[in-house]
């Protein structure tokens, strides 16, 4: 369209450069990059720059959380994943799709306008009844158009008008920064903090955001860009007036269907009968309110039933109009289609049409064929023959392999004759076929990922119902999970909601390590919320302490430590009451994390030692192991290699024998930084390696990432620098994509030091400066110091005297109060101005 790309990187590298006072040239010279590089990047010419380009820039500048409204595109950990990643959510199009060729033409001049008069987001408003084909409309326009925005689609169903709960605008957006790259542990708690976060990631990139299916404004307005170059189409049936005139939306409103684009869709389904039988065919358009939805369901019949004149059906459906209209009254497009519904309701064998009833129960968005022969009590193999009779005839609607789910007017229809047809108790029992069903499969998949834990999760009994091959399958429990882990958020806010607290109770404890390792905090939140308030409903103190530990350890992993230790004081105060002596442990083992994870190791040390305790009268080995794991770090950090040494080996032991591989492979590798810190790198080198081959094999992205961390430092100590830069690399990677900013920091450290050992000051600096912001971002001490070390350290490699002391100072006092060793050197190094070695030595 001859503009230019949107900059919003390049922009922030201008304003913070020159808000340093720092030329192009000075910039180029602390970065490493050439002035042509960075005045290309600043002018727009490079779209995209290269992920170390962004990464020295965002760091050296320090991009995160100084540009405006947390507008960085290139700020913080994130940014190098982001502009790699192009989200292509887009549903497929509907088959057969006719007409509306004057209103997509619509669409894409309002998109023009809106683009030409340049400074605000193209938003665009598809309004119209239910039924009326809006989404298809939205749908098929973003297909046509999505050339025009390289940077991916973005696509939600906001079910503003299900039977169950609206999808808030906060769970969209933790989707939504999910699909751009943002690991779980840093999308943020709060709504209005997400929404600044998405609109950071979409800054400088064009983008089309399709919000479907919208209640009301408040609902998208988190989710709209915040700058020119994206587009964001809303389908809803609600006006949006607010969006209309506080964001400078264009309203499209879809009319039913021209009475020659409805015989254009019946001839397309149905075929030469409609040319045949003209009036006919016109006479069925009209009782179907000329609605798309009502044409489908109402053309199948046509088709199943080949040698019925459609005259003759238009007939049946006419009769079945005035039945309907002795039950309700008003005359409005919606009458029309519960006509054609109940029409086509009719014609289904008894089987289908209790299926499709009870489907209009399930609380989920979706459902594949194994859940439908749980809710109906029949086979798998019968679940997916319901299931293709109701595709068949557009009662429901594929959403992937195997999947389905129902148009919400669809749903709420059945819901209907569900409450009419199906007695209280049948519905229930329906219902809690298909939650035994998910609590037994999530706990099958869970024994085959993490075996070694299996007896601290609750027992679930068989349900009778048929269940997917997942049992002792890794990958498929894997997939299994991610299929349906937004059906299990539902399935906790239901039976939360409408009495089946014990069932919300066992589903969190169940998904606890899932949830935990996979990064998926935002939905952690979810459940194991729902799972405190269950617990509250039935007294189950025990629960609810549960309940609070789990979500104190998700505020420990994104860095919220005063919020974690508010909840598990709370939940070991709980368990102290009523006697639950391994919810003690678990709540003094967590506490014992927050104090580690902010320097704090006495005070670490002693709630881990209580916990240990705990442990070993209980006879669980497991939390025994872990505890000890846990210990030998602290002691190592401390310097206290012998008791460091000690602990990690009785981990080790207490693993191989409950056959913990995922727990072996972090104690070898905790064992190999004890070997490490002592100067035994051939020891180190060989538990590392070990323990490198078992987290591939048990796929623990965490612990490979901390081994090859612990690699490159030995490697490094070895002289062998190549090596050593390659693990820290890899470890940078993988860190990026768990989340783990302490982790980043960590590897940066290392890189750093590589870097000054291999006669590279300036690139060095870079690499420390990017770990201190990470680490005070979090309060990481540990690495702040060994930042402030190795920035020392630089700046005396290049003659900086008063600088290199300043970090000195600052690395002197930090690991001083945390009675790290390292002080001792430090200290040495003030004294005799001396850096024959890099930092750590």
């Amino acid at each position: 369209m001859g503009r230019s790309q949107p900059n919003g990187f390049g922009d922030a590298v201008r304003r913070n450069r020159m808000a340093a006072g720092l030329t192009q040239e000075e910039l180029a010279e602390r970065t490493g990059l050439s002035v042509r590089a960075i005045c290309d990047i600043e002018r727009g010419r490079t779209a995209h720059p290269r992920r170390s380009s962004v990464e020295l820039l965002a760091r050296t500048l320090r991009l995160a959380g100084t540009c405006d409204d947390q507008h960085a595109a290139a700020a913080g950990q994130h940014t190098e994943a982001a502009w790699g990643i192009i989200p292509r959510q887009l549903p497929a199009g509907v088959r057969h799709f006719v007409g509306r060729t004057a209103e997509l033409a619509t669409l894409t001049r309002l998109l023009g306008e809106l683009e030409d008069a340049g400074g605000a987001v193209a938003i665009s408003v598809v309004g119209g009844t239910a039924g009326v084909g809006k989404t298809a409309l939205a749908v098929r326009w973003a297909h046509l158009i999505a050339d025009r925005f390289p940077d991916g689609q973005l696509y939600v169903n906001l079910r503003g008008y299900d039977l169950g709960q609206p999808m808030t605008a906060g769970d969209a957006l933790a989707g939504f920064l999910r699909a751009l790259g943002v690991p779980g542990q840093d999308i943020a708690p709060e709504t209005d903090q997400r929404a600044a976060q998405y609109r950071t990631m979409l800054a400088g990139r064009r983008m089309l955001v399709v919000l479907d299916n919208a209640r009301e404004g408040d609902q998208v307005r988190p989710l709209l860009p915040g700058t020119s170059g994206c587009a964001a189409v809303v389908t809803s049936r609600d006006s949006l007036a607010s969006l209309v005139a506080w964001h400078d939306a264009r309203r499209l409103d879809l009319d039913l269907l021209p009475a020659q684009d409805a015989l254009d869709l019946l001839r397309a389904l149905i075929g030469e009968r409609v040319d045949a039988e003209p009036d006919a065919a016109a006479t069925l358009a009209a009782q179907c309110s000329r609605l798309p939805l009502a044409l489908r369901v109402a053309a199948e019949l046509a088709v199943i039933r080949p040698v019925t004149p459609l005259a003759h059906l238009a007939g049946e459906l006419a009769d079945q109009q005035r039945r309907l209209d002795l039950l309700e009254s008003g005359d409005d497009s919606r009458t029309g289609v519960r006509a054609v519904f109940s029409w086509s309701y009719r014609h289904l064998h008894a089987d289908t049409a209790r299926a499709f009833r009870l489907l209009g129960l399930h609380p989920g968005p979706d459902v594949d064929h194994y859940a439908a022969a749980a809710l109906t009590g029949a086979t798998a193999r019968e679940g997916r023959r319901l299931l293709d009779l109701l595709a068949r005839a557009h009662l429901v609607q594929p959403t992937g392999p195997s999947r389905y789910t129902m148009h919400d007017l669809l749903r709420s229809y059945a819901s209907q004759l569900a409450a009419g047809q199906e007695a209280p108790e049948q519905r229930r029992a329906a219902l809690t076929r298909l939650f035994d069903h998910y609590l037994q499969v999530a706990a099958t998949a869970m024994d085959a990922l993490f075996p070694a834990e299996r007896q601290h999760r609750p027992r679930v009994l068989p349900s009778g119902v048929p269940a997917p091959p997942v049992d002792g399958d890794r990958g498929a429990a894997r997939d299994w999970l991610d299929l349906e882990r937004a059906n299990l958020i539902s399935m906790a806010r239901h039976t939360v909601a409408h009495g089946w607290p014990g069932h919300t109770v066992r589903l969190a404890s169940t998904l606890f390590r899932y949830l935990d390792v996979g990064g998926y905090y935002p939905e952690a939140v979810i459940i194991h919320t729902c799972a405190r308030s269950a617990a509250g409903q039935t007294g189950d103190r025990a629960a609810e302490a549960e309940a609070l530990t789990s979500l104190g350890l998700v505020d420990i992993w994104q860095d919220r430590y005063r919020r974690a230790t508010r909840h598990l004081q709370q939940a070991l105060a709980m368990c102290r009451q009523a006697g639950d002596r391994i919810g003690q442990a678990r709540a003094l083992h967590y506490l014992g994390l927050v104090h580690a994870k902010q320097g704090r190791y006495q005070q670490a040390a002693g709630h881990l030692r209580q916990a240990l305790a705990l442990y070993r009268e209980t006879g669980d080995q497991a939390g025994e192991a872990r505890t000890l794991s846990n210990l030998g770090l602290v002691d190592a950090r401390q310097g206290r290699y012998r008791e460091a040494t000690d602990c990690t080996r009785q981990a080790l032991i207490l693993c191989r024998q409950t056959g913990d591989r995922t727990f072996e492979a972090r104690s070898l590798a905790n064992l190999g930084d004890v070997y490490r810190r002592q100067g035994r790198y051939q020891q180190a080198t060989g538990c590392h390696v070990q323990a490198l081959a078992l987290h591939r094999e048990t796929g623990d992205r965490l612990g490979e990432a901390h081994t090859l961390v612990d690699l490159g430092y030995a490697r490094l100590q070895q002289g062998r620098f190549q090596p050593a830069t390659a693990h820290y690399g890899q470890a940078l990677a993988l860190f990026q994509r768990i989340g783990d900013r302490s982790g980043l920091a960590e590897s940066l450290n290392g890189l750093g030091e590589v870097l000054l050992a291999t006669g590279q000051p300036g690139l060095a600096r870079v690499r420390h400066a990017a770990a201190l912001d990470l680490a005070s971002q979090i309060g990481d001490k540990y690495q702040q110091a060994r930042a402030h070390d190795g920035l020392a350290c630089g700046y005396h490699a290049t003659g900086e005297h008063g600088l290199a002391c300043r970090h000195w100072h600052a690395a002197l006092a930090l690991y001083t109060d945390l009675a790290a060793p390292e002080a001792e050197q430090v200290r040495a190094r003030l004294a005799t101005g001396a850096t024959g070695s890099h930092p750590g030595q």
